[in-house]
């Protein structure tokens, strides 16, 4: 896997890569549709019940496939080609997306459809993130596998700043989500071509028996790690508790009176911070103190969260979201560089999918989360309550993980 031989920019290094190249555009466009179609869903799914519990569900439908799944799929992106699966993925959320088009044009008005639309999307997430976060490594060498992060991290979060503000737009101009679906498998097919064109130089990995040893395994390696364990728990908890994206079409409509145009600008925010924070580490890579970085950066992340749940002015609930984004990217690096780095690559897809728990649990179980306290308490209430949780956590865990704060620089973890 040699790169080109011209000289070039090292922030730009991993492009050198084709298939790294090929990757990132179907990343972003599987990403892409999946954000135009949450907007979609949200707005659809709160103008039918009124019910911030339902938003919550929303969430809870897509994490559950998940931990129920995590063992087997973990196994599978260890055994099975990576790439074919990585296609067959994102074909299947394209069909994911042709059945809420054709739910949309029988103009039904039941979210019991939706929710089961819903759960399949969870299970091919459930498959889709161990096996293309176990891909990645494949595609660069080891030494330019932070620079890889970064960028991966910058394509990821362009498309959650494209994705929601689309998605809003097309939905207000259709007046309605079939337009946004459409577009969305639209997306997925153009994914899943560039997929198929990525060429992997595979190292032969054994095919280990199915047992109860060989599937704990990723388990296994995540908790002999503290710092690895301590950093996924620490991003656990903190957006777990601090997550108020699900909130975000009762702030639009009912707080901040904008319409789904402007929820979608809302939804993007985050990824407005996070792109530039990614970018900036793609040319400015985190050196030293990692671990105190990463625990200050997460605090911020539970200030931000208190302001955008206290604000009534639209300017600055985007300054404070993009700011959330901002400073969840530094955990977002640090803990998929560490992951990626320390782990065997005959193993990555079981630790991969262990975090992939962990990611879901944060996201679509803070959806729910978030849901049901602000059906308990209101939503702002709920918001600023999390925003709070989060600084607890953080200080907890600045004095349970000492490995997590004492943390110097971005390398393996030794046993």
């Amino acid at each position: 896997m040699a790169a080109p031989e011209t000289s070039i920019a090292a922030g730009r290094v991993a492009f050198t890569y084709p298939s790294f190249g090929l990757y990132q555009v179907a990343r972003f466009s599987i990403v892409l549709a999946t954000e135009m179609q949450s907007v979609a869903v949200g707005w659809q799914v709160y103008e039918i019940t009124k019910r911030p519990l339902d938003l919550g569900l929303v969430g809870l439908a897509q994490f559950l496939p998940g931990v129920l799944l995590f063992l087997v799929t973990g196994h599978v992106a260890d055994r099975y080609d990576r790439r074919r699966l990585v296609v067959g993925c994102y074909a299947a959320f394209g069909g994911c997306s042709a059945l809420l088009l054709f739910a949309a044009l029988r103009q039904v008005h039941s979210v019991y459809p939706i929710y089961a639309v819903l759960i399949l999307i969870g299970v091919v997430r459930a498959f889709n993130g161990p096996v293309s976060r176990a891909l990645l490594p494949q595609l660069v060498p080891e030494e330019h596998f932070p620079n890889a992060v970064a960028w991966a991290s910058s394509v990821f979060q362009a498309a959650t700043i494209l994705g929601p503000s689309i998605g809003g737009v097309v939905y207000a101009v259709a007046r309605g989500p079939a337009a946004v679906y459409a577009l969305a498998a639209c997306a997925a097919m153009v994914a899943t071509f560039c997929a198929f064109q990525i060429k992997v130089e595979s190292k032969a990995r054994s095919r280990e028996p199915i047992n109860v040893k060989n599937v704990l395994a990723g388990l296994h390696y995540i908790w002999r790690a503290k710092l690895i364990l301590g950093s996924i728990s620490l991003d656990l908890f903190a957006v777990l508790l601090g997550g108020a994206v699900a909130l975000l079409p009762v702030y639009a409509r009912e707080i901040l009176m904008t319409g789904p145009w402007g929820l979608g600008i809302l939804r993007s925010a985050p990824g407005v911070g996070a792109a530039a924070m990614a970018v900036y580490l793609a040319h400015k890579p985190i050196r030293g103190r990692v671990g105190a970085k990463m625990l200050w950066c997460v605090a911020g992340f539970g200030v931000f969260t208190i302001l955008f749940g206290v604000s009534r002015s639209l300017t600055l609930s985007l300054i404070a979201l993009v700011l959330v984004g901002a400073t969840d990217m530094v955990s977002v690096i640090v803990r998929g560089t560490l992951i990626q780095i320390a782990t065997p690559d005959e193993m990555r897809g079981r630790v991969n999918a262990v975090d992939m728990v962990f990611i879901g649990a944060s996201n679509e179980l803070g959806q729910f989360e978030s849901g049901l306290t602000a059906d308990l308490f209101g939503t702002v209430p709920a918001v600023v309550l999390g925003g709070i949780g989060t600084l607890l956590v953080t200080a907890w865990w600045a004095w349970l993980f000492p490995e997590l704060r004492n943390a110097d620089k971005l390398t393996p973890v030794q046993d």
